[in-house]
């Protein structure tokens, strides 16, 4: 589904046109300040990367420093019933935190070359307009504000659809909803957002 198969609301209008959301760079924790509640990553150059963490304050036991990482589905957790959790330490240096780059033009990677990323850092992550997106239901989406700001930690729970005045658009709810809707069952309350406001992280 191209980006073309839609009416762009904001034709004739280039004042109205919004920047796409800022990139996400990770950066080594150990630059970081404060990291409770930050998203981070962990893994090591030339191995690998695991994401969708969360982390607490960096702990210094001997002469080394750890950082708390746990699931980002048990910190919301853990946040919305005020509980304890398990929470491993993972040293300093194998973890990296997801900052925001510099907003840019979102260009797709239409070659293998394009594509390629260096083993020794994380992938920097470059947001996908969600009608150029292979899907959508579950991914961490951004929401574009009127005012040029942007909404993060949200979800979608829904893929692209037509709704009753004939606009393309997709539900999403807040990420701390997604997973309530997990562990406790109840459906999050969900906002229709139109496809042109709407970017996969």
């Amino acid at each position: 589904m191209s980006r073309e198969s839609f009416p762009d609301p904001f034709a004739g209008h280039p004042e109205w046109e919004l920047e796409p959301p800022r990139p996400i760079v990770p950066t080594p924790a150990t630059m970081s300040g404060q990291l409770r509640g930050r998203r981070v990553l962990i893994g090591l150059p030339g191995h690998g990367w695991r994401g969708d963490l969360r982390a607490d304050e960096k702990v210094v036991q001997g002469s080394r420093t750890f950082v708390p990482v746990m699931s980002e589905g048990e910190w919301y957790r853990a946040e919305a019933e005020q509980t304890e959790i398990f929470a491993p330490l993972v040293p300093v240096e194998r973890v990296w935190v997801e900052e925001y780059g510099v907003a840019g033009i979102s260009l797709a990677a239409d070659d293998l070359t394009s594509r390629l990323v260096s083993m020794d850092e994380p992938a920097r992550r470059t947001p996908v307009a969600a009608v150029d997106a292979a899907s959508l239901s579950g991914r961490r989406v951004v929401r574009l504000l009127d005012d040029g700001g942007e909404e993060r930690d949200l979800r979608a729970v829904t893929e692209l659809h037509t709704n009753g005045q004939g606009e393309v658009c997709a539900r999403v709810t807040k990420e701390l909803d997604w997973y309530r809707w997990g562990w406790s069952g109840h459906a999050p309350r969900t906002l229709e957002v139109a496809a042109q406001l709407l970017w996969a992280e």
